[in-house]
């Protein structure tokens, strides 16, 4: 942790590159998570490619950011966070090059995941660079600056990879973020560090290992099991081995002296309901963003553009949103309006099912793409301060971490879902798969938001106390944009 003297302020040369840097980073990293999803009709054409094969593609990704999401804090505190930044983005960096290079559907599913790996390093830690090396008294304002531009690059990102994929060609998709890499690098040289002092480290590697394994063993046989069949070998061996993984991570945890996951947290209900909810909704908006813009160019013949664009009215609507609920958690408490906003994103997955070919944008997307925004505007700000309220101020920053950590374990596992709930079988395309299978999909995701509302109401509590300690939110981009839950109260807190 920095002492005071190394703090900066925010109207600095290095208090203005640190929030460049961090929107850069962050920015990147979140572009490069979701922009798949409008590329996969292109890469499953150029591949020939099945369901599983083309899903891979999001999947690895995101499978190697939540398998390394919380072993990152403890490089950071070894080696810098600023060092520790640089060398994620140097690794997305490579492996930007070899996706766009890729010669097989297996050559990119693997730079994908290298992609993963370094954005595991950038993303939580961009935030945690910026709230722990500017003075407290610009934390606030400066973690504001860096929700709304970040929020801004990650609603243009999808458009421009759709641009790209319409007049050129898919693998510019991944090298559309270049420019970005040279400014981040740039201005990376007016940051200072942040870790003088170099503990000793503390690496939960035996924690680390039984995470990995056992979220990609699970992973794996949830995606493939559709098309392969789920008594094969193939499906049943890995998906045991990673149930075994991850019964036999609580155990570990629970006797290691530096756990990469304590376990103590879990014993508040609030926290535990918190968690799950936040597994639910941020997983149905995951699966949901991919359905609808995979839907949008094969079955209602819009250009990969057109796809990426649909949805930037609900950000639009969320970002605009978010500061008036934040405000409201004080006044009303999070329980009814996190219930609330779970409860209208269900109404708009119900509203993105009907979207068919015929449909009109402006008639049929258009509502729903508002009405979700305004859903997540009402969410995710009572849903942070919810989360701290359920432990002491000691553990914020903790907690934060492993709630960032459900929503992209919650988004994995329900996109790794995706192929059972459009009814997937083996040599089934893509879009033969979507013709049936996209509507009840939608209503299946609407129906696990509702009961995520359930749990809200009947165990998150309303302590309006929490309210005082909330920063304002990160950018949440459901469905087509990215899905972040970045500990921005947490990160505040430390430093």
């Amino acid at each position: 942790m920095p002492t005071s003297d190394l703090l900066v302020p925010l109207r600095s040369r290095a208090g203005v590159a640190i929030v460049a840097a961090t929107v850069l980073a962050s920015g990147i990293a979140w572009y490069d998570a979701y922009v798949v999803n409008v590329a996969v009709p292109a890469i499953g054409k150029h591949f020939s490619a099945g369901v599983a094969s083309v899903q891979w593609t999001l999947t690895a990704y995101l499978l190697a950011v939540a398998s390394l999401l919380l072993l990152a804090g403890a490089l950071a505190d070894r080696f810098g966070r600023r060092r520790v930044l640089v060398v994620g983005l140097l690794v997305m960096l490579g492996a930007s090059f070899l996706c766009a290079a890729a010669q097989s559907i297996g050559w990119l599913i693997g730079a994908r995941a290298v992609q993963g790996i370094g954005a595991a390093l950038v993303v939580p830690i961009s935030l945690a660079l910026l709230n722990g090396t500017l003075r407290v008294a610009d934390r606030a304002k400066g973690i504001g600056i860096w929700a709304g531009l970040s929020t801004a690059l990650s609603t243009i990102g999808p458009y421009g990879g759709g641009w790209l994929i319409d007049n050129a060609s898919w693998r510019w998709v991944f090298l559309l973020p270049l420019p970005l890499f040279v400014a981040v690098f740039v201005v990376l040289r007016h940051v200072p560090e942040t870790t003088r002092e170099r503990p000793a480290l503390s690496v939960d590697v035996i924690g680390a290992v039984l995470g990995v394994v056992g979220l990609g063993g699970l992973i794996y046989a949830l995606t493939e099991g559709p098309s392969a069949g789920w008594s094969s070998a193939r499906v049943l061996v890995p998906g045991v081995i990673g149930a075994l993984a991850l019964i036999a991570l609580l155990p570990v945890e629970n006797r290691r002296r530096a756990p990469l996951l304590r376990l103590s947290l879990f014993e508040s209900r609030q926290f535990d309901a918190i968690n799950v909810v936040t597994v639910l909704v941020y997983g149905a908006l995951a699966a949901g963003g991919y359905l609808f813009v995979v839907n949008c160019q094969l079955s209602l013949g819009y250009t990969a553009a057109q796809a990426g664009a649909a949805l930037i009215p609900a950000s639009i609507v969320f970002l605009l949103l978010s500061p008036f609920s934040g405000a409201l958690v004080s006044r009303l408490g999070p329980r009814w309006l996190m219930f609330a906003g779970i409860l209208i994103i269900a109404g708009a997955n119900v509203l993105l099912a009907q979207a068919a070919p015929g449909s009109s944008y402006v008639g049929t997307i258009l509502p729903a793409a508002l009405v979700l925004g305004v859903g997540q505007g009402v969410m995710v700000a009572p849903l942070t301060a919810a989360v701290l309220a359920a432990v002491s101020d000691a553990d914020l920053g903790e907690a934060s971490a492993i709630n960032d950590a459900a929503a992209r374990v919650g988004a994995l596992a329900m996109i790794a879902l995706v192929p059972l709930l459009i009814g997937a079988t083996a040599g089934s395309s893509l879009a033969d798969s979507l013709t049936d299978g996209y509507r009840p999909a939608m209503l299946v995701l609407a129906g696990v938001c509702a009961f995520a509302a359930v749990l809200v109401a009947v165990f998150v509590s309303n302590d309006r106390a929490a309210a005082p300690r909330l920063a304002p939110p990160a950018p949440h981009h459901g469905c087509a944009l990215a899905v972040t839950t970045e500990a921005t109260v947490g990160a505040a807190n430390e430093g």
